[in-house]
């Protein structure tokens, strides 16, 4: 029953959705690093619910730092991250205690746990516990800019809508990170949030696809076979409730091309080494070649709907049908775009500590 991720920098999840407290352990972190308290709040506010596209829970999601940050800057040991739970309504979910939702976890839960699981809102399994994420990626994300590694997530697509793929990166990660509602082709964002006002009208919701960039992640970082850069990103992606599907850079698409449409050449200039395309996404043979890192990821439609569906009696295993109550969003691919950048930047700065040692990222 593990809720930690990483090796030499690690994240350590803890709390649920209608706790006191959800909240996160960051440990490893070089001593050194600046902690800019109001960047962290940007962050989680982007996370936030907005308006009618999202859920009618609103946290405040004040994060704390209870340990690990003095005067502004890493000290080294572990940074304790406590946000409070302040607008729930667990009256919402008595009927869940014995009803399993239709694409939740609350019967793998019950399975897992013995039925002693916290069952409101998803308890530990919510998508609630991503604000500790959140907080902790924030501190990462700091971390990798002081050494010009740069993180940009935005909707790919949503409900059949699609923005634009990237093109120049380091200009399109600026804007992205300028946004409460990532896309790049501007004309887009008000047909995409009429696809989802228009599934919350039908008691429905609908997912999407995020595409992230990382510029200026150095060659060399990953391992070969078992913990190659593609699967330790790939695992705390699939971390993220509701993910379903991982590929970088063309992905799935490589399956129907020959190798001379696939390969990257490599070239050189003034002493760099690069590739003359990027269909790899940046990655070869799990270790990163220095071109950026491209990564898209699948989510789902948000499993909690306001239409009757077929269930069953976790008590009495008896088939019955189920009406979802409470407060939920009809998508929630705009909020889970932050999580993405959160996560890959943990990640990254754990890679990157493997590779170069734990001081590396407080070195400028």
């Amino acid at each position: 029953m593990k809720n930690t991720f990483g090796t030499s920098v690690s994240v350590t999840l803890f709390g649920e959705s209608h706790g006191s407290m959800i909240g996160a352990v960051l440990d490893g972190i070089a001593p050194g690093i600046s902690v800019d308290e109001s960047f962290i709040a940007k962050q989680m506010s982007l996370r936030k619910s907005v308006g009618s596209i999202s859920t009618a829970r609103h946290e405040a999601d004040e994060v704390k730092i209870v340990s690990g940050v003095f005067n502004g800057k890493t000290t080294g040991t572990p940074i304790t991250f406590i946000i409070e739970n302040q607008d729930t309504r667990s009256r919402d979910y008595g009927e869940l205690a014995y009803k399993a939702r239709p694409g939740h976890a609350d019967y793998t839960a019950s399975v897992k746990y013995h039925g002693f699981q916290d069952f409101r809102g998803g308890g530990h399994f919510s998508g609630r516990i991503t604000a500790g994420l959140v907080a902790a990626g924030a501190v990462a994300i700091q971390a990798l800019a002081s050494r010009n590694i740069i993180i940009g997530t935005h909707i790919l697509s949503c409900a059949g809508v699609y923005d634009r793929c990237f093109e120049d990166i380091p200009t399109d990660i600026a804007k992205l990170n300028s946004l409460d509602f990532a896309v790049l082709n501007d004309s887009v964002k008000a047909e995409m949030i009429e696809k989802i006002e228009d599934a919350k009208r039908d008691g429905d919701s609908v997912g999407g696809r995020l595409e992230t960039a990382v510029y200026g992640l150095p060659a060399g970082v990953g391992e070969p076979w078992f913990d190659t850069l593609e699967s330790v990103l790939s695992h705390i992606l699939f971390s993220i409730p509701a993910v379903k599907g991982v590929e970088f850079g063309d992905g799935f698409m490589l399956a129907d091309r020959r190798g001379s449409q696939s390969n990257d050449s490599f070239r050189s200039a003034d002493g760099r080494i690069f590739t003359e395309t990027n269909h790899n996404g940046g990655i070869l043979g799990g270790i990163s070649n220095g071109m950026p890192i491209i990564i898209r990821t699948a989510v789902k439609p948000t499993p909690s709907i306001y239409q009757e569906q077929q269930t069953i009696n976790l008590n009495t295993l008896d088939n019955t049908s189920l009406v979802i109550k409470g407060r939920h969003d009809p998508a929630i691919i705009h909020r889970a775009r932050v999580v993405a950048d959160s996560v890959i930047a943990l990640t990254l700065c754990d890679q990157l500590s493997l590779r170069f040692g734990t001081d590396w990222l407080a070195q400028n």
